[in-house]
């Protein structure tokens, strides 16, 4: 680490941060169902989550490398300052869309941000589309249509086998399975996520000429990337828990099982194939998958479609922010220092916006309204038409109780 300059020793802050970012913007994809059944509490269940993606970030190193060595042509020109301005397209992207709580991807900000740099300042020669195109837009695609049709499977499947089972008797059973599922997507997310910071920082040291062109994240790497993971997933995020765990589908516990299920072993293999996918795309699969498998089970579309259209902006957006980035790096010691006062103004300025209407583990769990603050009227539909299940019409009852007398949010 001695040959680090201070430009390397900002990205590699700055991609720490990025790290940081990422944790409790993703901290849903493993806690929110887990949360809104109620089969862990709020704030143990991050706890749980925090320490497994720490546990995960010393698995494998497959995904880092596919950031660190497949996505950008080093010997094209890409220097450090290129690095940082694509974290900082990533980090302003994750914290708008934290703050509108939309689960939109944290990987694809980052990839977005890091092509968008290069091409600004560099050009489209020094981004392998190939590597883009087979490891990171095809699995956007396919995985959480795998993960969604998984799910929805699984969860059939469930409701089959405890078929005449009370409703709370299946709820008690599938809890111990919730967590254990919940735990298993948190080391995936460790396992995946944590992965590229730790090729962006990788990446970082190998255009800076501190570590040779074939070089794998040196273990100071793997547990700095590991340890900012697990802090941001302790924070919480409870913003898009809200969201995946309320907001997309009504979950029960048999759904919960089912989705968190689905989305660990998608993740887990695509870890090991090297593919950098979402892993927030892959359980909002699962989450909407799990709402089709039940029998009288609504998808809120209105929230998808917000979803989706996130999904859809998140590369091209963080690339815009991160070329404009680009273009103040690689002026020089002004440029970059410019880049980390407007990083930091525009943190600050969204942080003071979610003060305004505050998310957190006490209310984290109250009822998905849609933007005229009433409860959303595809589920209240489906409640009206569907049966509820064999032994829950107490359980039903109660729930719209709850609903009547909760305040709007």
């Amino acid at each position: 680490m001695e040959n680090i300059t201070l430009l390397i020793g900002i990205v590699i802050v700055t991609a720490l941060v990025f790290d940081f970012t990422n944790g409790f913007h993703d901290t849903a994809n493993a806690m929110a169902t887990t949360i809104s059944t109620g089969a862990l509490k709020p704030k143990t269940a991050v706890a749980m989550s925090a320490v497994l993606n720490l546990v995960g970030a010393f698995i494998s190193v497959e995904v880092a490398a596919t950031i660190s060595k497949g996505l950008i042509n080093e010997d094209a020109g890409v220097d450090p300052a290129v690095v940082l301005a694509g974290l900082v397209g990533a980090i302003i992207w994750n914290l708008l869309t934290w703050l509108a709580g939309l689960p939109s991807s944290s990987s694809h900000a980052l990839m977005g941000g890091l092509i968008g740099a290069t091409i600004a300042s560099v050009g489209i020669g020094a981004v392998s589309m190939g590597a883009v195109f087979s490891k990171v837009l095809l699995p956007a695609v396919v995985a959480p249509l795998v993960a969604g049709i998984a799910a929805m499977l699984a969860t059939r499947l469930t409701y089959r086998i405890s078929r005449g089972t009370e409703e709370k008797d299946v709820a008690k059973g599938y809890r111990g399975g919730q967590i254990a599922s919940a735990a298993l997507v948190s080391l995936a997310h460790g396992t995946n996520d944590a992965q590229k910071t730790m090729g962006v920082i990788t990446l970082a040291l190998i255009s800076g000429g501190v570590l040779g062109a074939d070089a794998d994240p040196p273990l100071w790497v793997i547990a700095s990337a590991g340890i900012a993971i697990a802090l941001g997933t302790y924070l919480g995020g409870w913003r898009i828990i809200r969201t995946m765990g309320k907001g997309l589908t009504d979950i029960r516990p048999a759904q919960g099982f089912s989705a968190q299920t689905s989305s660990a072993v998608t993740i887990l293999a695509s870890s090991h194939l090297g593919f950098a996918l979402s892993t927030t795309q892959v359980c909002s699969g699962s989450i909407m998958g799990s709402g089709l498998g039940r029998k009288g089970g609504v998808v809120r579309w209105s929230t998808a479609g917000r979803m989706f259209a996130a999904w859809g902006l998140t590369l091209p957006a963080a690339g815009l922010v991160a070329a404009g980035a680009a273009f103040l790096t690689t002026r020089g010691d002004w440029g970059v220092t410019a880049v980390m006062v407007l990083t930091v103004a525009a943190c600050v300025a969204i942080w003071i916006a979610s003060r305004r209407e505050p998310v957190n583990h006490t209310n984290v769990n109250d009822v998905e309204t849609d933007t005229a603050g009433e409860p959303d009227v595809l589920t209240t539909a489906a409640q009206a038409v569907s049966p509820p299940p064999v032994g829950a019409e107490e359980t039903e009852r109660t729930e719209h109780a709850e609903k009547a007398s909760a305040p709007a949010s």
